[in-house]
Parts: structure tokens; sequence; C-alpha cells
């Protein structure tokens, strides 16, 4: 699903995750048995313009490609060179190997495009390939953030169909939270 901004939605489906699925795939366990989706939730703001605040989801499996690939075809179709972006992605996971290169040629080829990257987990991150793709975005000016308890408050607020009830986090969110920013801190040195 590709969702907008509230008031100029360009698809007329919902824009909000389902609570659970949100639960279930976000949730920033070690071992993601069954997590195996890719969701990624977007903001983009367009400086000089009027269009407000971009805002939705997209599905990996809603899309012909990974969910971080279909952004800049299905997302920001219209990409104006003379324009600056301030993009941020709220993903599921960090992104795979493939993702990571295809997201740097981007960065390189549109310098007026600046990405922000929340992850609930990290992908792999034990793989060589993975923390290569990484470094490379991370050198590339890509800022890449694990999410704290206070982001997926955040994302249930944003992006999930809650119908106002707060988000309880889960027993262990604050302690996954610090073991993943302490592996991504130690790949980025």
């Amino acid at each position: 699903m590709v969702g907008g901004n509230p008031s100029t939605l360009r698809n007329p489906r919902k824009d909000r995750i389902d609570p659970f699925i949100f639960k279930f795939q976000f949730k920033n366990v070690e071992y993601s048995s069954g997590r195996n989706k890719t969701i990624l939730c977007y903001l983009v703001h367009k400086e000089k313009t009027n269009d407000g605040l971009l805002r939705g989801y997209l599905e990996d499996e809603h899309t012909s490609t990974h969910a971080e690939e279909a952004f800049f075809t299905q997302c920001l179709p219209d990409y104006d060179p003379a324009l600056k972006y301030t993009v941020t992605w709220y993903v599921t996971s960090s992104p795979c190997s493939a993702c990571a290169k295809k997201i740097a040629e981007v960065l390189r080829a549109r310098k007026n495009v600046r990405l922000t990257i929340f992850s609930a987990r990290l992908f792999w991150w034990e793989e060589a390939e993975i923390q290569a793709g990484l470094r490379a975005l991370h050198s590339g000016g890509c800022k890449l953030r694990i999410m704290k308890p206070l982001d997926f408050s955040y994302m249930w607020d944003t992006f999930v169909e809650n119908d106002e009830q707060p988000l309880n986090l889960w027993e262990d969110c604050k302690e996954n939270y610090e073991y993943y920013h302490e592996k991504l801190a130690d790949i980025l040195q």
C-alpha cells in the first residue's frame, strides 16, 4: 500500500497499518522468526513547496521489488532535482546488501535527498556483506538509527490504526534497542 499526506491520498486504501501486523512485524526481537516481510513507513518533506508532508507506507509483498527500492519509484516518481528532500524511513529491519547498494547509488545521484533510516532490527548483521552495505550507506550520507522505544510510540501514533489507544511496548523493547544500537555502532566504526 502506498499512503500519502492525509488530505491528498494517492491511494484510496487506508494509509495506516493494522495494529497486530505492526506489533508482530516491528517487534525488535533478536531472533525474528516469521518476521520476513519488510514494511517501510515514510515521511517526505520537500523544501520550498506547499505539498506538505507526504506520509505513508509500503510492504514488499505489495510491490514488485523490495520496499526500499520501490520507495523511489512509487513514492518519489516526480523527483525534482531543484528541490531539497528530507526523507525519514521507519523499517522493520535494516536493508539487505542489494538494497543498501541501490540506496547508496540513489543518494550519490541525488545529492539533494537526505535520508534517515530507523530500523527496528538489524537484518543478518553478522554477515560481512550486510555490514559492508550498512557502512556504504553511512559513508554515503545516510543516517542509520535503531528505533528507540519512543520511536515505536511515534510510529504507533503516526502510522497505525490504533483507535487512539496508547501503545503498550513489549517487555524487552528497551534492552533489544540497546543490543541492536551497540551492534550497529560496532559495524559503523
